[in-house]
């Protein structure tokens, strides 16, 4: 199930049977939160906290060129507020087949239009499927049902992992593949909360929940310099990201 928009769930509301009385004892719900170190993925885990859920982050060192995302990540789990944050290694890398993990152009200047069609040479093939799995090995490991991940299906780079169908439909292999669903009958749900938005929008929310959107990375071909990381502002990551602050009317934090 997708969650609606910046409201609690009603399975976490069911949970919770209402404002626990001053003075008892209480366990938040818990909840697996992939973490890229991202707008959108800082977004999401701040989301969870705001949902009152106890957060798990969780970030996929997979062979990413754009390996300073990794230290974003680290950045933004400690800013906001992760129980815990763990980094996970899986070398996609080996398997190629992405301008993010091999020696491949990445493209730049494209249009809207452009960004918008097709699956892109910056897919990395089946890596939302790879990582909700990590994510949800993990969720059984913690006695976590709740998997948040930012996917976006609005301003996003076409990208066929981001889409609802893929979403739900994992939710059901989730349900057959755990002890959790084929013992116990126990259903996980993965929650998008930025599924519908664009970037203006989830720009706007990162400055209603108080997310340091500063600390985050985006950019897909960054600039490393001894003085810091400065984003190409080029590629679609960067293009999107941009657009969204400018729509949004605020200026984007992060060097260009």
């Amino acid at each position: 199930m997708i969650l609606p928009k910046f409201r609690e769930s009603p399975a976490l509301a069911a949970g919770r049977g209402g404002a626990y009385p001053p003075g008892t004892m209480h366990t938040a719900p818990k909840a697996v939160c992939l973490l890229s170190g991202g707008m959108d993925s800082a977004v999401t885990l701040a989301e969870a906290k705001a949902q009152g859920f106890q957060t798990f982050a969780l970030t996929l060192d997979y062979g990413q060129r754009h390996r300073v995302e990794l230290d974003a990540a680290r950045r933004v789990a400690e800013a906001g507020g992760a129980d815990l944050h763990r980094v996970v290694r899986v070398d996609l890398s080996a398997l190629g087949g992405s301008a993010l993990t091999a020696d491949l152009e990445v493209p730049k200047q494209r249009s809207g239009d452009e960004i918008g069609q097709g699956v892109p040479i910056t897919y990395v093939p089946a890596r939302n499927t790879i990582f909700l799995s990590i994510a949800l090995g993990w969720a059984e490991v913690v006695g976590a049902r709740h998997l948040f991940l930012g996917a976006n299906a609005v301003d996003y780079s076409g990208y066929p992992d981001c889409r609802p169908e893929f979403l739900r439909a994992f939710e059901a292999l989730a349900k057959t593949a755990t002890a959790a669903g084929a013992e116990r009958g126990e259903s996980f749900q993965v929650v998008a909360p930025l599924l519908e938005l664009s970037k203006a929008d989830i720009v706007r929310r990162a400055l209603e929940l108080g997310v340091d959107l500063g600390l985050t990375h985006t950019c897909y071909d960054p600039i490393v310099e001894a003085g810091g990381v400065r984003a190409c502002g080029r590629c679609d990551a960067c293009i999107l990201r941009l657009k969204g602050f400018r729509e949004a009317g605020t200026q984007d934090p992060i060097a260009y």
